[in-house]
C-alpha cells in the first residue's frame, strides 16, 4: 500500500514539472530555444531506431562503467590499506583529498593532455568515484564494533568468519551508499567529459553537436537519455547488491 502511494507522489511530482516545461514552452513560444516535451520525446522515438543512438548509449555506458567499476575495487583495497597502516593512511589520503576537492574540468584538461580522448571519461570517472568509495568503505571500517571484535579474539574466531560476520555487516551499509553516489556521480562527470574531449562514438559528442548546431530538440533529447540511463544504472546496481546482501 505504502509502496503503491509513493508511486502516485511520484508520477504526480512528474506530471506538474512536465506540465511546467510545457507552461515554459508556450510562454517562450520559440522551440530553438525550449522545445516542448512533446517535440523532445518525438525526437528522442527518432533517435532510438536509428544504429548510431545504440552504438554511442552502448560505448559510453562501456567507458564510464569500466571507470567506476575499476575506482570502486580500488577504492575498496586503498581503504583496507588506510585503515591497517598509519602510514598509508598518511600517504594516501592528501592525494585522494585533492582529487575529491578539484572542478571536473580541470582534470579533464590534464588528463587530455597524457591519453587518448577515448579513454578520458573512463579515466576521470573513475577519479570522482575513487574518493567517494574510499572515505565511505573507511568510515564503515573505522566504525566496526570494537566490543564484537574483542568478543571474536576472545574465542579465537577465525579472520575469514570476523571479515564475513563483523566487517561486512559494519561496512555494507556505507558501501551501498558510496556506490549509490558514485553510479550518479561517475555517470554525471563521464558524459561531461564526453562534452569537453568529443570522443568517437559518445552521447557526449552528440551533445555538444547539437549545442554547436543549435538542434536544440537533440539536445533535450540526449539529456533525457543521460538522466534516464542514470536512474536505470542506480537502481540495477542498488537492487543487485542488497540481493547479494541479502544472500550472502
Amino acid at each position: 500500500m505504502e509502496r503503491g502511494r509513493k508511486f502516485i507522489r511520484n508520477l504526480l511530482a512528474v506530471l506538474f514539472w512536465i506540465a511546467a516545461w510545457q507552461g515554459l514552452a508556450v510562454i517562450v513560444g520559440k522551440p530553438l530555444l525550449l522545445p516542448a516535451p512533446a517535440e523532445v520525446l518525438r525526437r528522442l522515438l527518432e533517435l532510438t531506431v536509428t544504429g548510431g543512438f545504440w552504438l554511442c548509449t552502448g560505448l559510453s555506458l562501456l567507458r564510464i562503467l569500466l571507470g567506476v567499476a575499476a575506482a570502486i575495487v580500488l577504492g575498496l583495497v586503498l581503504a583496507i590499506l588506510c585503515c591497517r597502516s598509519r602510514l598509508a593512511d598518511a600517504l594516501l589520503s592528501p592525494p585522494l583529498v585533492v582529487i575529491k576537492s578539484t572542478p571536473v574540468a580541470s582534470f579533464v584538461i590534464l588528463v587530455l593532455i597524457w591519453i587518448d580522448r577515448d579513454w578520458v571519461p573512463v579515466l576521470i570517472s573513475a577519479m570522482m568515484v575513487l574518493p567517494i568509495v574510499w572515505a565511505n568503505v573507511c568510515a564503515g571500517i573505522r566504525g566496526t564494533d570494537g566490543q564484537l571484535l574483542e568478543l571474536a579474539s576472545v574465542y579465537h574466531l577465525p579472520r575469514s568468519r570476523v571479515l564475513r560476520r563483523i566487517y561486512v555487516p559494519s561496512v555494507m551499509p556505507h558501501f551501498r551508499a558510496a556506490c549509490h553516489t558514485a553510479l550518479g556521480f561517475g555517470w554525471k562527470s563521464g558524459i561531461a567529459a564526453e562534452v569537453l574531449t568529443v570522443p568517437r562514438s559518445s552521447i557526449g559528442r552528440l551533445i555538444y553537436e547539437s549545442k554547436l548546431y543549435l538542434q536544440t530538440s537533440d539536445l533535450f533529447a540526449w539529456t533525457l537519455v543521460v538522466i534516464l540511463l542514470s536512474l536505470l544504472l542506480e537502481k540495477v546496481v542498488l537492487r543487485l547488491l542488497d540481493r547479494r546482501w541479502r544472500h550472502a
